[in-house]
């Protein structure tokens, strides 16, 4: 009996936690729909890009303001699901045939976007006394690009299915893979003292089978799928089809120790790949940015804290500036050595600016292998803040010096006002 009283009493405990965690959970999120619809207002009738309101709203309830609202675990799998519906939709509106064209100066661009900040900011961080494993980390968290902030403004400019647009999507691809060796290369270093050869190898035999694999969703089965969706005319059944590719792919993309990210993209051009690409972006953006998407970019703001160290400002400034520098130069350069004008260079760099959830991820690993100290850690997730909040007005000011594209840019947003 007594027992039985144990066992209700802790049953109770727990359905009464979790009616609170949901409680809290669905307040939490009827404030961000509402606070970013403001904002996206605001910020179209100043001409800026909406995803800036959106991590500026989650900066002013979150930590570092007013301290009303935290990333719940709730919160947390809506973000992942924002990144994922983001990526698939900038997927969808990619054009397949010129991501063939200028897929070597993706990769080109990735390299030379990932030496640069490796090389500044690792040495600067030297500069400042960092140990060179440390420094060595900083410089690899700098080097992650989170293209899915570039990919909500290109949407909004109608540019996704740019040269520029496209190079920006490809080289994101390759920086992601990069990024995964580099970090498990810093690892290793970590933990053992030296390289793990044969484990890099099973990585990159792992990257190798997802791409193949993508390879034959992108060109068989995706088309064919969403061709069955079709014929059976089932209710939604478009939707639901394009829905089940992106969430196996950005599966199959993690379980290869990718980004969610890289896989929901190449389901998105998957499904490009189909007779249906219209129909599904017409049915899956409207849930994707009503109640995911904004949820993701608020939750950027959400995770940046203030930092009370007077002595860290200096570094801050420096990296901050350093953090946007490196990649406008080393993109931007990438872009003109594989045959791209000044200006088309100039938004290329821009674009792969944005540090986002996979710079946050690469901070946290390091932090929970003891690379970087509390103190560090979260100097560094507010300098990563501050770099993406200012990347969106800066590729929107890009977009504006091409030719071309930048009036192109002007009449979309022209034609949404």
């Amino acid at each position: 009996m007594y027992t039985e009283r144990a066992v209700r009493r802790t049953y109770d405990a727990r359905n009464e936690r979790a009616a609170r965690t949901m409680a809290t959970f669905i307040i939490s999120l009827c404030a961000i729909l509402m606070l970013t619809t403001v904002s996206g207002l605001i910020c179209r009738k100043a001409q800026l890009p909406e995803v800036i309101g959106q991590i500026l709203v989650g900066i002013l309830v979150g930590p570092s303001l007013l301290n009303v609202m935290h990333m719940s675990d709730s919160l947390s799998l809506f973000s992942d699901l924002g990144i994922i519906i983001l990526m698939f939709l900038g997927g969808v509106g990619c054009d397949l045939q010129l991501l063939k064209k200028y897929s070597k100066a993706a990769v080109i661009i990735a390299c030379m976007g990932v030496v640069f900040p490796v090389a500044v900011m690792g040495g600067v961080s030297l500069l400042f006394g960092f140990k060179p494993i440390p420094a060595a980390f900083i410089g690899v968290v700098f080097s992650a690009t989170s293209v899915s902030i570039s990919v909500a403004v290109l949407r909004e400019a109608g540019l996704l299915d740019s040269k520029e647009g496209v190079s920006i999507l490809g080289a994101a691809v390759a920086d992601d893979v990069i990024g995964v060796i580099l970090l498990s290369v810093m690892c290793t270093l970590v933990n053992t003292g030296s390289v793990d050869v044969a484990g890099l190898g099973l990585i990159l035999l792992k990257q190798v089978l997802f791409f193949v694999a993508a390879a034959v969703v992108v060109v068989w089965v995706a088309p064919a799928l969403m061709t069955l969706a079709g014929v059976l005319k089932a209710p939604s059944g478009i939707a639901v089809m394009a829905v089940i590719i992106c969430l196996a792919m950005a599966w199959a993309s993690n379980l290869a120790g990718l980004s969610y990210a890289v896989g929901a993209f190449f389901a998105g051009i998957a499904v490009s790949n189909s007779d249906y690409a219209e129909d599904a972006d017409r049915y899956i953006e409207p849930v994707g940015d009503t109640l995911f998407v904004p949820v993701f970019f608020v939750g950027i703001g959400l995770q940046t804290t203030g930092v009370d160290d007077t002595k860290m400002i200096v570094f801050i400034a420096i990296m901050t500036v350093l953090g946007v520098i490196t990649k406008v130069v080393g993109c931007g350069l990438g872009g003109r050595m594989a045959g791209f004008g000044g200006a088309s260079a100039l938004m290329i760099g821009a674009g792969m600016v944005p540090r986002g959830e996979m710079a946050l991820i690469t901070a946290q690993i390091g932090f929970n292998e003891h690379v970087l100290g509390s103190e560090y850690y979260s100097t560094i997730i507010f300098i990563i803040s501050l770099v993406t909040l200012v990347a969106p007005l800066l590729l929107k000011l890009t977009i504006r010096k091409v030719p071309g594209v930048g009036a192109a840019a002007a009449g979309t947003a022209g034609a949404e006002q």
